[in-house]
Order: C-alpha cells, then structure tokens, then sequence
C-alpha cells in the first residue's frame, strides 16, 4: 500500500512531492545552440542575392535565390527561431523567425507577386518592403546590445543595408541599389562570423573565435 503523503510534503508543491516518494521531477531534455544555424542560414542566402544587387553577376541569375530563400533563409531560419522560443531565447526567437518569415516572403514575392504589381509602382511597393524590414532590424539593434559584439554588428550593417535598398528601389536609384549589395555582402561576412565563431567555441569546448558577449 502506497503511504500517505504529509499534507506538509504536499503544499510543497508536485516536485516535492515526487521527491519525497523517490521520484524525480521531469526535466526537459537540453537541445542544441540553433544560433549558429540560423545565422549560417541568414549569412549565405543574403551573401548570394548581395551578389546580384552589387551588379557582381547577371540579373538573369537571380532564380538561383529563390532556392536559398524559401529553403535555408527562409524554412531553416524559422525552425532555429522556434528552437530559439524553446530555449527560452526572446531575442533569437524573434530574431531567426522574423527573418525566416522575411525570406519566406522574398520567395513568394518574387515567384508569385511581383508580376501582379504595375511596373509604375513596384520600385515604391518594393523600398516600402525593404524600409519596413529596416525599421524592424533597427530596433533589434538596439537589443542586441545585450548580445555580443559580433551580433550587433551584424544588426547594425543589416539595417543600414534594408534602407539604402529601400531607398535605392522606391527612388529607382540603381547606384544606391548597387551600395545595398556591397553593405548585404558586408553584412553576410559578419553574420558568417558570428556563426563560425558560436559553433567553433561549441565544438572546442572553449573560446576559440572572440564574439565579445555583452550581457
């Protein structure tokens, strides 16, 4: 016969009473760091379509992006923010799935949307797009600002890169548009560094590449 638990075992609430009958708590299992994966994610698909709007390539190439966009930028960002809620990671969570679900939109804009928008007003509907995005990643910069380094960094180039394609694309400015495409390259090479340095320090066990935390 099981014994009767002590009322005062069991206002100490289940834990304790779990203990107390030699059964312990569940704890949640430990996942892993998404941070790198999403960063990784976010660095390389940025990186490719920077190429493009610096004028590095043809334009007749940009469907190579779609790929990238939907798949890496876009799904494996999302699925690293979700990781990121359940890490209890506010600033990741919001961070990964917000730009998964902006690659998301890219893909759909460009495969399915674009074509629907009267040429006369695409390059104002598009720097909206990009301004609006700037405006959200300029607010995380400020967050970030209880990240480390290399994450700010890599907020503070991104924003700067969504508003002067903004810009460039609602003014039809296509040396600005080109500007966008350096600051993106520049700004993928930062977030590739932030990810680099988050899984080398994890492997290594130590601090291999400096992120410099900020918390």
């Amino acid at each position: 016969m099981e014994a009767t638990t002590p009322v005062s075992q069991r206002t100490n609430g289940e834990g304790a009473v779990a203990e107390h009958r030699g059964v312990m708590p569940p704890v949640a299992p430990a996942i892993a760091d998404p941070a790198p994966l999403g960063l990784a994610a976010f660095a390389l698909t940025t990186f490719v379509l920077s190429f493009f709007n610096a004028g590095l390539v043809s334009d007749k190439g940009v469907p190579v992006v779609l790929g990238l966009a939907l798949a890496y930028g876009g799904i494996a960002q999302l699925l690293a923010g979700m990781w990121e809620f359940r890490n209890n990671n506010t600033f990741g969570a919001t961070a990964f799935t917000s730009f998964g679900a902006f690659w998301i939109s890219f893909f759909v804009l460009e495969q399915f949307q674009a074509d629907k928008i009267p040429s006369a007003n695409l390059g104002a509907a598009v720097g909206l797009y990009l301004i609006a995005w700037g405006i959200f990643t300029t607010y995380m910069w400020v967050a970030s600002f209880r990240v480390s380094v290399a994450v700010n960094l890599v907020f503070l180039f991104l924003a700067v890169t969504f508003i002067v394609l903004g810009i460039g694309e609602a003014n039809g400015t296509e040396s600005l548009v080109k500007a966008g495409g350096w600051l993106g390259i520049a700004t993928a090479i930062v977030a590739w560094y932030a990810s680099f340095a988050s899984v080398t320090n994890k492997t290594f066990g130590r601090i291999v590449l400096p992120v410099r935390e900020l918390k």
